[in-house]
């Protein structure tokens, strides 16, 4: 009689049921490790360039959007409308004769004598410091120069005209400065013979701490003519946080041959009617603008190395902050005789 024992399975073999072994076990976790170990890796490295490439991405922007903002107005620097002569027009800053022959309206606050209405230095500074005569936001950045750039702006004011800002009317031959919102006599209106712009005093410089994100974030800041109130006044606006430093070179033509023969600081006494050194036939024709930009956030490991923007020399930073530093030449556009 035959034995009747359990059936086994079809197709299986007591092989294809058995377990995986203790060493098979330790491979495949082994290896399962070294898998997630690797993307592990993968990712922080993936992270931190992600981290790195933002934060020189952001510092490039600020450079790129101060840099802009500067070389737009300095490009525009000494256009009065209908033309580019800023002695031709009446009641500017005579520096022998009236700070104001005719008597307009200024700011209550002024940032010096000439600051509004000196249009025969359309463009001026002080290097290296703050010097003017309005305060600063807060605290201003030692080492860092302070750039002027006086203009018309560059589309005619809106109509109707009102009192209280500084405009200028001119035709291709003369100008004149007015504040009461009534073109002076004497000048046409037909645009085609004379223009009517508001007249743009912007004085850029570097300020310790920013408005926008708080103490210890260099910025920079401008001065801005404006008007409120049917007068006059100073704003003091924030451009560009981040910017630590800001150095500016002007390219001089000495001899009236639309040529640069040479790069002075701001303030230097070619350009200074009250300097024994003054040359009456210098003309600023070009600008060299220097930023070094500071990132926001602090990044751990960063390498700075030392800069020389303009005439200074910084020192390579430790306080784990990104810095870059970028350059230009500006042409003046209506500095040619």
């Amino acid at each position: 009689m035959k034995q009747i024992g359990k059936r086994r399975p079809p197709g299986r073999s007591p092989k294809q049921v058995a377990g995986v072994t203790l060493v098979e076990l330790m491979v495949a976790l082994s290896i399962g490790s070294f898998l997630i170990i690797g993307a592990v890796q993968v990712y922080n490295q993936s992270r931190q360039a992600y981290v790195i490439n933002e934060s020189i991405a952001r510092v490039q922007e600020t450079a790129q959007f101060a840099m802009d903002t500067i070389e737009a107005d300095l490009r525009m620097a000494s256009n009065w409308g209908k033309h580019s002569r800023g002695d031709a027009v009446e009641g500017r800053f005579l520096l022998d004769d009236d700070v104001n022959p005719l008597g307009l309206t200024l700011p209550a606050t002024d940032c010096g004598d000439g600051w509004v209405l000196d249009l025969e230095r359309p463009i001026a500074g002080f290097n290296n410091t703050y010097a003017l005569a309005c305060p600063p936001e807060g605290a201003a950045q030692d080492g860092s120069d302070t750039l002027t750039v006086r203009r018309a702006a560059a589309d005619t004011s809106k109509l109707p005209l009102v009192p209280g800002r500084l405009r200028i009317q001119t035709t291709r031959i003369q100008g004149e400065l007015f504040d009461d919102g009534v073109i002076p006599p004497g000048f046409d209106p037909d645009p085609d013979v004379s223009e009517t712009h508001d007249l743009i005093v912007n004085s850029y410089y570097v300020a310790k701490d920013s408005e926008l994100l708080g103490a210890g974030v260099p910025t920079l800041r401008r001065h801005t003519l404006s008007a409120a109130g049917g007068a006059p006044t100073i704003v003091d606006q924030e451009v560009a946080p981040g910017i630590e430093n800001f150095q500016v070179q002007f390219g001089v033509d000495v001899d009236q041959d639309n040529s640069i023969d040479r790069y002075v600081n701001p303030g230097d006494p070619i350009l200074d009617p009250a300097e024994a050194g003054y040359i009456p036939a210098a003309r600023v024709m070009t600008a060299r603008v220097w930023l070094v930009v500071r990132s926001v956030d602090r990044e751990q490991g960063v390498v700075n190395r030392p800069y020389q923007p303009g005439d200074v020399s910084l020192d390579a930073a430790t306080d784990d902050h990104r810095r870059l530093q970028v350059s230009k030449t500006i042409l003046l556009r209506n500095a040619r005789t």
